[in-house]
């Protein structure tokens, strides 16, 4: 064990506060749109690994270079950051058309009354599917703001549906940058992961379900939404969600998409290959801000757990939680107040990933169970934070359409966070001491 330092958590500090302090600036004082987002993250990161090669003067400008490489000499990085890019690649190359292709499908074939409840389905197939909860947010609030016009039911419960579902599969994909960097971070597989998951995740859906049947059916209906679909678009949705379930090796179920995705794509005559080529790139250089986050963040935890800081971090914990639900409970909270601070549930699981693992091995806990909670947790605090990459795209494209509306608004009908925090809560209570 290294001394306790407490001032070597300094950077972690300073990149919270440079990071949340611009976004609130952005945000709520200049009102620029999507304000935290314009905030450069890396250079926040930057900044803070900065801070930590100026403490710990003992140690030599070159040496700490050198602990930082070990911080990167994983194996578990190199997947991570190898996964992230064909994942992109593999949206990059089934596009927008897809996921709306299942959603006007499943419109076509469920009555009008059960409209919203449609919209919470298909926005937790596409999400798991596309592995992107903003991915899908976009794609789908569009056709939630139709279904809303045309049918009679409020625009906020038909956006909190889409949100819903869309948490629904960033906590469940196998392709999702939060499945990616938990599973990895922990040394899961992540058909492992998803098991543990599922069993919190789906009563949370099914009372999401029923909450939203009971408002539909006092709801009138004037109508009905129809728009054209292309099943064969949803094949390679299809294809990594089953190849993923029965533990196929992740890489393995992305090339089938990615090729299934492009033959279908250029065989239907909806792009050419020079069009999908320029696609995948985009969707892996899409990719490229949350690889380096991950480098960074490894990088940075490196030097602080060299100069002692996770040592007084874990002091801390292991002095306020006893026991494994209380290891599993701040696990829960370690990741939310890391994911409020930074408003990004995949940078909050990424920089509690050491911690995480240091107290799963303090409380026995496995790396599956540490992994499902680190994911769990940070959708549930992202998906109901007003200022939350979801929500600000949410509304963002609501206005766009012409149509006013809040976040304040939408969260009285985020049933399925607040339903998944009461399933987590049982999962950990119910966990033999």
């Amino acid at each position: 064990m290294k001394k306790q330092n407490t001032i070597a958590l300094l950077p972690i500090a300073v990149f919270l506060v440079l990071y949340l302090g611009l976004g609130i600036l952005f945000e709520y004082i200049m009102k620029i749109p999507m304000g935290f987002y314009n905030v450069p993250i890396i250079i926040a990161f930057l900044v803070a690994i900065f801070v930590a090669c100026l403490q710990n003067r003992s140690v030599t400008f070159d040496e700490k270079l050198g602990i930082m490489a070990q911080g990167l000499a994983d194996k578990n990085i190199i997947t991570m950051l190898l996964i992230f890019l064909t994942a992109g690649a593999f949206v990059g190359v089934v596009g927008r058309s897809s996921a709306e292709s299942v959603a006007y499908f499943m419109l076509s074939l469920i009555p009008a009354r059960f409209a919203v409840m449609v919209l919470f389905v298909v926005a937790c197939f596409v999400s798991i599917a596309m592995g992107t909860s903003v991915g899908t947010i976009t794609l789908i609030v569009p056709i939630a703001a139709a279904v809303s016009e045309a049918s009679g039911f409020g625009l906020p419960l038909c956006v909190g549906a889409v949100m819903g579902g869309a948490m629904f599969g960033d906590n469940l994909s196998f392709i999702s940058d939060t499945t990616i960097a938990a599973c990895n971070g922990q040394g899961c597989r992540m058909k492992d992961k998803f098991r543990e998951n599922f069993f919190i995740a789906l009563p949370a859906a099914i009372l999401t379900l029923i909450c939203i049947a009971v408002l539909s059916f006092k709801t009138d209906i004037a109508g009905a939404v129809s728009q054209e679909y292309h099943l064969l678009q949803i094949i390679p949705y299809i294809l990594v969600l089953i190849g993923g379930i029965i533990g196929i090796n992740v890489f393995l179920v992305l090339i089938i998409g990615i090729v299934s995705g492009a033959v279908i794509m250029i065989a239907a005559g909806n792009i050419t290959p020079y069009e999908l080529l320029t696609n995948m790139g985009s969707g892996a250089s899409g990719m490229f801000e949350t690889c380096m986050v991950a480098v960074l963040v490894a990088a940075m935890c490196a030097l602080i757990r060299e100069y002692g800081g996770f040592e007084a971090l874990l002091s801390a914990i292991y002095r306020t939680f006893k026991g494994k639900r209380g290891g599993l409970l701040g696990m829960g909270l370690l990741v939310g107040l890391i994911d409020i601070a930074t408003a990004n549930n995949t940078v909050a699981i990424v920089m509690a990933n050491p911690i995480a693992k240091e107290m799963a091995q303090k409380y026995g806990i496995t790396s599956r169970k540490t992994a499902s909670i680190l994911d769990t947790f940070s959708c549930i605090f992202q998906a109901v934070i007003p200022y939350g990459a979801q929500m600000l795209v949410a509304i963002s494209a609501v206005h766009e359409l012409g149509y006013e509306i809040s976040a304040f608004n939408v969260l009285p009908y985020l049933f399925y966070p607040m339903f998944l925090l009461a399933s987590s809560l049982v999962a950990i209570v119910k966990i033999e001491r």
